[in-house]
């Protein structure tokens, strides 16, 4: 396992076996996001997305908690001392750009990534967690929007997240009234991959991290295109561009080799090309 320099403690990453993952790193503030959080993991996306040896990511916490959102704390210290000095629209500005280069990304990435949820998600932590392509949770995890609870709309996409996988009726049910959705409800709702004992969890985020890292690189990287514009596209778009990504995988090296494991009845060692 090689450790990657973040610069800065609030965040930790690790690469192994093709596998990056990045751990929120404030275990005492429940993993609340920091300046220098958010600005460190726009930077370890954004390399990882050109990285090639990066197959695969995983976004956790420390300690016993996922991410509770933005800090609290921190946000009545600015209203008491009578806020930050930046504009309105300057701190729009800045806050859609960190969105765009965290949980954008994570969503828009080309290559598969994995929340692992060893506790709390909470407002924009519930957020990171539901841009990932998959998510995996401890039994006594739980998320919650939170966000009404301290008077914010939201942010770092959660709704439109939140909406897609559960639908708008208990999108708006879970932002208005901000209740806690345990783990096994979360499977059931479909906002969880995986439940497991939390003494499980780091294996079970091995496991299927190490599977994905191993796969089809260039198939997965059209395929989560095709599944993510299946998302709010239309339909005979979506089908025009599945062709067209199905039949670039077809020259794929991956794809020849899958087919030849096939017919060896093996499996198949997959390279990236």
């Amino acid at each position: 396992m090689a450790s990657r320099d973040t610069g800065t403690e609030d965040l930790l990453a690790d690469l192994d076996g093709g596998v990056l993952t990045l751990t929120l790193n404030r275990p005492q503030a429940r993993n609340a996001m920091s300046d220098a959080m958010n600005q460190a993991l726009a930077r370890q996306l954004g390399e990882a997305e050109l990285d090639k040896g990066v197959r695969c990511i995983v976004l956790t916490g420390a300690g016993q908690g996922f991410c509770a959102g933005g800090d609290v704390k921190g946000m009545n210290e600015r209203n008491a001392s009578g806020g930050a000095a930046l504009s309105v629209d300057e701190a729009i500005h800045r806050q859609r750009v960190n969105q765009r280069e965290t949980a954008g990304r994570l969503f828009a990435m080309p290559k598969p990534t994995i929340a692992a949820l060893p506790g709390a998600a909470a407002g924009a932590g519930f957020s990171l967690a539901l841009a990932c392509d998959l998510r995996i949770m401890a039994r006594t995890a739980f998320l919650t929007t939170a966000f009404a609870k301290v008077g914010l709309a939201g942010d770092y996409g959660g709704t439109y997240f939140l909406t897609q996988l559960v639908g708008s009726a208990k999108a708006r049910e879970l932002y208005y009234l901000s209740e806690r959705v345990s783990a096994e409800d979360a499977l059931r709702l479909g906002l969880a991959n995986w439940v497991v004992e939390a003494d499980e969890l780091t294996a079970k985020t091995r496991e299927i991290a190490a599977r994905l890292a191993a796969g089809p690189a260039v198939c997965f990287r059209y395929m989560k295109e095709n599944l993510n514009r299946a998302m709010a596209g239309d339909p005979d778009e979506c089908m025009d561009m599945e062709v067209t990504h199905h039949v670039h995988s077809a020259s794929t090296a991956d794809h020849r080799e899958a087919a030849k494991a096939f017919v060896e009845k093996r499996e198949a060692v997959f390279t990236g090309r």
